[in-house]
Order: C-alpha cells, then structure tokens, then sequence
C-alpha cells in the first residue's frame, strides 16, 4: 500500500461561509435556481400579504396552476428536443373555439343529449389543437424548419382562425354539466382539474422515465447526429414531441374553456412566455437534452405563485408582466451560469 500524503499544517480549515455555501452550490448544480426563487418568493409574498400562507390561498392557488402546469409539461418536450413551441396558447384558443362551437351547435339540435354534446365538443375540439402540433411537428420534423419560425406562424395561423370563427365574440351556450363537472366539480374532495393534471403528471412521469420515447426525446435534444448515427428515428420523435405539446395543451384549454364558460379566442394568450418561464426556472435547458417532469411542476406552481402573490399584494397586471419577464430573463442567465459550472471548459 502507498503511504498516505503527510498533512500539511499550512492549510487552512475552509471558512464558515464556504461550508455554507457548498451545499447551495451543489443544490444549484442539481436543481437549478427553482428553490432558490421559491423559499426568496415565500419569504417576500408572506411578508407583504398575511392571507398568502393560509390553507384556502394555497387551494386556490394549486386550482390555478392545473391550467400552466399542462402546458409547461408540454412545453418541456419540446425544450428537451432543443426547440420550443409558442403555439401553445394558439392551440388553447383553438381548442376552447371549435370545441364551443360544436357544443353550441349540437346543444340545440340535441337539447336532451348533454353528455353527447360534451364528448363530441371536447373530441373535435383535441383534434383542432393536434392539427396543430402535427402542422408544428411537420413543419420542423419533415420540412427542417426552424422551431421559432414554424411555431410563430402557427401561432399567428390559429389565432386569425380562432378570431374568423368566432368574430372575436365569446361562445356562450354551453351545457351547463360541462363546467359543473370539468371547471367546477371535484371528486372524493379532490378538484376535477387537479386530478386531470395529476393523471397528466403521473403519465409524463412514466413517458420520461420508463419508455423508450422519452430516452429518445434526451438523446435527440442532447446531440441529434448521435442519435441518428444509434439507430433513432429523430424525425418521428421530433412528430411525437410536438404532438403530445399540442395535446397537453388542448386539454389545459379545454379544462380553462370549462372554467370561464365560454369558448374565447384570446385564451391563453401569455401561456407561450409562462410556460417557457416555468420550464427554464426549472431547470430544463435551453440547449435540449435536459429536463424533469416533477421540477417543471414545480416551476409552473412557482409561476402561479408569483402570481398569486402579486395579486394579494395589489401589484398591476402591467408590473406582472415586468415580473414575470425579469423572472425569465434571471432564470436564462442562472441557465448558462449552471451550465459553465458543469463544463467549465
């Protein structure tokens, strides 16, 4: 055995201060700023609102969330990939549109049928939004578009139709069980929201970490050409990514079209920064190849709590979107610090 190197009495002990802020060096390194941001938020918000920690302020705020989390998750397929979609809200706005319309239409012709209106609303309006992300996968899959050309002119392309449908006025006339049970209604106490996005949760779980596709969606967002060169199909998984975005997408605007009770075509309009917002506060990385499903939950409570918080503290909705842009310009900046630590080279 080689004898161990003698000690050297002129090394100094580390400080107290460095002691203190390896373990935050390493829970960056890991988690991102997303705790930081959360415990720096807890502390501001509980301090300018008494009401902020109560038990029914953090229901509602949890009730609130469903809505970005879904997309936020969806968002992340496509970040992991190395794109992003900011169609989302378009798809939204299109979901809630057609799938109204439907329910207008078919409500009258089939006044005693509501659970039939409601399942062929909700249908044609999923496949409304999938047009959608299969036009997005397409386009930037097959064709080799650029992600933020392809999707900015989605977005632009879905809300001029979601206005032409609708003549930018709100679709009323829903059955009224449509949102007694998916805007409203709760089961064994839970929110009906909460459990859909709990369910959605708990599959993107499963997708990321027990199925080959979310191996694959890593491996093509971590470096494409090696994933070709090991047999992956990078097109179709590209399709799939952009697809399941758009799906998630169309469920959250169905849940919210449930909640306001009207088919709307400016939904969700702010949904495209949020999203982005939630997914780099947590920590998926801009460059693809990086992402968890149970950080970007918490990333997209994190947004609605800021939110929250705000709106308790009687902060303007203007100054809410100055927020949330500093939120998302500080959470890129964190990015590239993270990643120059992880490969200082």
């Amino acid at each position: 055995m080689r004898p161990a190197p003698p000690l050297n009495p002129s090394a100094a002990p580390p400080s107290r201060a460095a002691r203190l802020l390896n373990p935050c060096r390493v829970l960056f390194l890991r988690l991102g700023v997303l705790p930081f941001m959360l415990l720096i938020a807890c502390v501001v918000f509980s301090t300018l609102s008494e009401q902020f920690l109560s038990g029914h302020n953090l229901t509602n705020l949890l009730r609130q969330s469903v809505y970005l989390i879904l997309v936020a998750l969806g968002q992340m397929l496509a970040l992991v990939t190395g794109g992003f979609d900011l169609s989302v809200g378009t798809v939204m706005a299109i979901t809630s549109v057609v799938s109204a319309l439907v329910m207008q239409s078919l409500g009258v012709a089939l006044p005693d049928a509501a659970w039939l209106v409601i399942a062929a609303g909700c249908a044609c309006g999923l496949l409304a939004g999938l047009a959608l992300g299969l036009l997005n996968g397409m386009g930037v899959a097959l064709v080799g578009v650029s992600p933020f050309i392809m999707t900015l002119g989605v977005q632009s392309i879905g809300f001029g139709v979601a206005l032409f449908l609708t003549g930018g006025v709100p679709v009323s006339g829903l059955p009224g069980e449509f949102s007694e049970l998916f805007g409203f209604g709760s089961w064994l106490g839970v929110p009906v929201p909460v459990l859909v996005t709990a369910v959605c949760v708990v599959g993107m779980g499963v997708l990321m970490r027990r199925l080959p596709i979310g191996t694959h969606l890593l491996a093509v967002g971590g470096n494409a050409k090696a994933a070709a060169l090991s047999g992956i199909d990078t097109r179709r998984v590209l399709l799939v990514a952009y697809l399941l975005c758009s799906a998630l997408a169309a469920i959250s605007g169905l849940l919210l079209t449930a909640r306001v009770e009207t088919g709307e075509a400016n939904l969700g309009s702010s949904v495209a920064l949020e999203s982005i917002a939630a997914c780099v506060i947590a920590g998926v990385s801009l460059r693809g190849g990086i992402g968890r499903v149970s950080n970007v939950v918490l990333g997209a409570i994190f947004i609605g709590l800021v939110q929250n918080g705000m709106n308790l503290a009687n902060v303007g909705s203007y100054l809410q979107m100055v927020v949330l842009g500093a939120l998302l310009i500080v959470a890129v900046v964190a990015d590239q610090i993270r990643h120059r630590m992880v490969l200082p080279g």
